[in-house]
């Protein structure tokens, strides 16, 4: 049973419209096909689309976060020779 949307759900475009390696929007994370068939989908279609848009966010910015703790080596600086001992 399909369930009655009282509001319509609008499309979650920013104004981004630029693709990442994926194939999907860097502002809304819609694929190609979500983006163009938008108007052509049910309410209950585009909340699926939605919550897609909002996981796919989610796993970017995690591994963006990631990403940002690993600190290569030569970025360390010279904080190493410190702890070296010179025998």
């Amino acid at each position: 049973m399909e369930q009655i949307e009282i509001f319509p759900i609008p499309s979650p475009c920013k104004g981004v419209c630029e693709v990442n390696n994926r194939g999907y929007c860097k502002g809304c994370f819609r694929s190609r096909e979500e983006r163009f068939c938008w108007n052509k989908m049910t309410e209950q279609q585009k909340r699926m689309v939605v919550e897609l848009c909002q996981r796919r966010e989610k796993r970017v910015l995690a591994k963006q976060k990631a990403d940002a703790q690993i600190v290569p080596e030569s970025e360390m600086g010279q904080q190493d020779d410190l702890f070296k001992s010179d025998t």
